[in-house]
């Protein structure tokens, strides 16, 4: 159900795409959770870490012991 989904986080950022901040596995749950996708925080894996710039960026889920799966990321930057 979960393979293959983007989800969209926004986030304030600089005119050369660098978030102001970072982008975690809160924010990602919080996305997934407002498309409907129940998703709990450690199940994100992130092996580089917070995400710093705008783009998009595969994220892997591993929701059980034999269940991995990857939804993209897409960032966008909202200038100020």
């Amino acid at each position: 159900k979960l393979e293959g989904v983007t989800v969209t986080v926004t986030s304030r950022s600089g005119t050369e795409g660098k978030l102001f901040g970072s982008i975690g596995t809160e924010e990602i749950r919080e996305a997934l959770e407002r498309a409907g996708h129940d998703v709990e925080k450690k199940e994100i894996r992130m092996p580089d870490g917070p995400l710093r710039n705008v783009g998009e960026f595969p994220i892997g889920l591993h929701l059980h012991t034999d269940v991995d799966v990857e939804i993209t990321v897409q960032v966008v930057g909202e200038e100020v």
